[in-house]
């Protein structure tokens, strides 16, 4: 799997676990919401700041949004 899709896959799983909105996760991240669905499609392209950014947000540590899902 690419590490775009295994990142937006991650942040996708813990905002709904978060019962966020992409808007709502937008906001608290300090991106654009168009920007959280473009990454959470596995299409964009992440500096280290913005998953620290990400992980802030959503109240994780930045590792978690790097990993793999388990199988």
């Amino acid at each position: 799997m690419d590490i775009r899709q295994t990142v937006g896959g991650n942040i996708m799983r813990e905002r709904r676990r978060r019962a966020l909105s992409q808007e709502a996760l937008a906001f608290a991240a300090g991106v654009d919401q168009a920007y959280v669905s473009i990454v959470e499609n596995g299409a964009g392209n992440l500096t280290l700041s913005l998953i620290e950014r990400f992980a802030n947000a959503l109240e994780v540590p930045p590792d978690l949004l790097l990993r793999p899902p388990e199988e």
